[in-house]
């Protein structure tokens, strides 16, 4: 006999192994990227820009968004067109990618500024829940992970599952050549370490993410506001 009160015990299930081993979709991988600046020359940009090119490598079928001319948060209608894009976007992807500059020891108002125009749900959607993230970040001096480690905080929030890899690229100024594209360093291997660990993990969890993420205590608030339902149709 369980220990459990009836309440709770109601609402529990116990781990379904079959439904973690539903087939695999064969569509590529749908990776959405965000980037942090609006530099003429930036360098989150340009490292979008290659993880994109690493991830398109790897079979996904990958976004940037451009923040150019997404208005601060609460300062245009969710109906603004770059606000409507951003969380089109954010729906349409399976994973996603966020690089940010480090400014002041944090990620760049540009970043944060896109992640909070993405809400944690509309309706009955959650546009980013049960989503795979990576999170990488440009600095211009030494190396840190203040702003890789906002953004981590920040994808839980946003409930993603947040991949263990993570990219910091140190002096980025110096890391890229006239062309824009990435040189061949130590700081490279780490972003295609990282590029790949997110294909894994987004073909790993995609399938899968409405099962992962069922709660237990949602399942009890959805069968209590049934009951209310219920008991006021029968008054």
């Amino acid at each position: 006999m369980s220990d459990l009160p009836a309440v709770s015990a109601e609402h529990l299930r116990l781990p379904d192994r079959e439904a973690l081993r539903p087939p695999f979709a064969t569509h590529p991988p749908r990776i959405l990227i965000l980037y942090g600046s609006l530099r003429a020359v930036s360098y989150s940009r340009l490292l979008a820009q290659e993880a994109a090119r690493l991830l398109t490598h790897f079979g996904c079928e990958v976004r940037i968004f451009d923040p150019a001319g997404l208005p601060l948060p609460d300062g245009a209608p969710v109906n603004h067109p770059k606000v409507h894009e951003l969380r089109e976007l954010s729906q349409w992807s399976e994973g996603q990618v966020w690089v940010s500059p480090e400014r002041h020891g944090a990620m760049s108002g540009i970043m944060k500024a896109q992640i909070d125009w993405i809400p944690l749900s509309v309706g009955s959607i959650r546009p980013t829940q049960g989503k795979t993230l990576a999170v990488m970040q440009v600095s211009g001096g030494s190396q840190s992970f203040n702003a890789v480690n906002q953004m981590r905080v920040l994808g839980r929030w946003m409930r993603m599952i947040t991949i263990p890899n993570q990219s910091s690229v140190a002096k980025a100024f110096q890391e890229f050549d006239a062309d824009g594209r990435m040189k061949p360093s130590s700081y490279y291997d780490r972003v295609a370490d990282v590029c790949e660990e997110l294909v894994k993990f987004t073909l790993l969890t995609r399938d899968v993410s409405n099962y992962l993420t069922d709660r237990y205590s949602e399942r009890k608030e959805e069968a209590a506001k049934l009951e209310q339902r219920v008991s006021l149709k029968s008054i």
